[in-house]
């Protein structure tokens, strides 16, 4: 086992690794976060046995909560994070989200861009809440969602900034499947398991084959985080976001637990 903040790489296997996000308190997305799946993706891409990765969580209440909305000390210079899902889709190796707990914001953005999304049907909830705080989702949902649950539901998700169920996302084609909580881990694994066992060059075309009519173009992704960076600076998005940190976002509370709740309180 080899240990990388903010997440932990288990081997299963040569051709089949576990990844685990596990950064306390509730498993913020941070630029670090970026830095570290951009080194996680190098590691990916320069070993010739690897096919299949399976991310999750070490917390069954917070997959990854969103992104930090606290500026950071020092200007950050490392991978974006269209960089990084764009590295993840174009990666030979197959990539699964295995999801308890809450995916919201990037969070979601991250199921979005792997390859397959499973989820507990009692633990995982699913949003974009940016709107809610004032802002825009920057980072591939207004550009992926549309082509998983099409136009209205994306709009649904995203302009309402609520909370998802399983259950719900699993009707809406938003994720592969809604499981019981007790079957999640044996199903991912298993499916996992017999990727890895197939030769790699046939999974590595079949990804690219199904790439070229399923991923959103560069410039449609590139408008969407240009959009986002400058909804920063808005004066309503100030007011939006200091309200939310006042009241206790971003901390393990009642506000992150039922955030799709609070996010529409004023």
């Amino acid at each position: 086992m080899t240990d990388i903040s903010p997440f932990r790489v288990v081997q299963r296997s040569a051709s089949y690794w576990r990844v685990t996000f596990d950064s306390p308190p509730i498993n913020l997305v941070t630029f670090e976060t970026f830095a570290a799946l951009g080194d996680l993706l190098d590691r990916m891409d320069a070993d010739d046995d690897l096919k299949v990765v399976v991310f999750d969580s070490a917390d069954p209440d917070f997959f990854l909560a969103h992104f930090d909305l606290v500026p950071p000390e020092q200007p950050y210079t490392g991978p974006t994070w269209l960089d990084v899902a764009a590295r993840m889709a174009r990666s030979r190796v197959i990539t699964i989200a295995s999801v308890r707990g809450r995916a919201r914001g990037v969070g979601n953005e991250f199921l979005l861009a792997c390859d397959m999304r499973f989820a507990s049907r009692e633990r995982a909830v699913l949003g974009q809440p940016e709107v809610g705080a004032g802002i825009t989702p920057g980072g591939g949902a207004p550009e992926r969602l549309p082509l998983l649950v099409g136009r209205g539901r994306a709009l649904e998700i995203i302009a309402g900034a609520d909370d998802f169920d399983a259950e719900t996302a699993e009707r809406y084609g938003w994720i592969n499947r809604a499981l019981p909580d007790a079957e999640l881990d044996a199903h991912v694994d298993r499916i996992a398991t017999r990727i890895a066992s197939f030769d790699r060059r046939p999974l590595a075309e079949v990804k690219a084959l199904v790439n070229r009519s399923t991923l959103p173009s560069e410039s449609d992704l590139k408008a969407g985080q240009d959009t986002f960076r400058a909804s920063l600076a808005w004066p309503e998005a100030h007011a939006r976001i200091s309200q939310l940190l006042q009241r206790g976002m971003q901390q393990r509370n009642d506000v992150e637990y039922r955030l799709g709740d609070h996010i529409a309180e004023r």
